[in-house]
């Protein structure tokens, strides 16, 4: 990860192709202790597709004032230089990877449409129904979508997936223990699927 200060900000996002992200923390912030592991994991899994970074507020005060941070953890993220999205507070590895997936991927309403379809079909014929939030589905499609693009299977975008198609196998959506999870929790691990009532 990249740290960033008031002095190298600016030249570290405009030079860069790739997507960045920056996390605003401070050492005193306890919810930003808990999440910098879970950011470095993320980091590691999507290293080629986004950089990194990190913003100490009471080191880049500047910075920090710029773009109104006023609660941390706050994470922004860039794409050619522009402030694209942000996310406040701590958020689980799950949320944190379906939005990034979200944003690293566009695809038309029809395809997320069809697959929300696909699914919904698959619901029905196994006795469960999908998510009745629509904005939920919505981001799990889009997860699945740029699963489907990056690896070439429908991975599930709560699991994951390490590039190794025998081990992987088993993460395709649906996947292997989404039928216990709906029977024990009431839904599957990413919410797709729920129990009929």
């Amino acid at each position: 990860m990249i740290n960033l200060t008031d002095e190298n900000f600016d030249k570290e996002i405009q030079n860069t192709k790739k997507i960045v992200l920056v996390d605003f923390w401070a050492d005193w912030c306890l919810p930003c202790k808990t999440f910098s592991p879970i950011l470095q994991r993320i980091a590691k899994e999507l290293e080629k597709e986004i950089v990194f970074a990190k913003v100490n507020i009471d080191e880049a005060p500047l910075a920090a004032t710029k773009f109104n941070v006023e609660e941390i953890p706050t994470i922004f993220v860039f794409k050619n230089g522009k402030l694209i999205d942000k996310s406040i507070g701590l958020k689980t590895e799950i949320i944190i990877k379906q939005w990034l997936k979200t944003i690293l991927e566009e695809y038309t309403k029809k395809d997320i449409e069809k697959t929300i379809k696909q699914y919904e079909k698959y619901a029905e014929e196994n006795g469960f129904k999908l998510n009745p939030e629509k904005n939920v589905v919505n981001g799990i499609a889009k997860g699945l979508l740029a699963n489907e693009k990056r690896y070439g299977e429908r991975y599930c975008p709560c699991r994951r997936v390490k590039g190794n198609k025998e081990e992987d196998k088993n993460k395709i959506c649906p996947c292997q223990w989404h039928k216990k999870e709906i029977e024990k929790q009431g839904h599957c691990l990413c919410q797709l699927f729920y129990k009929n009532t």
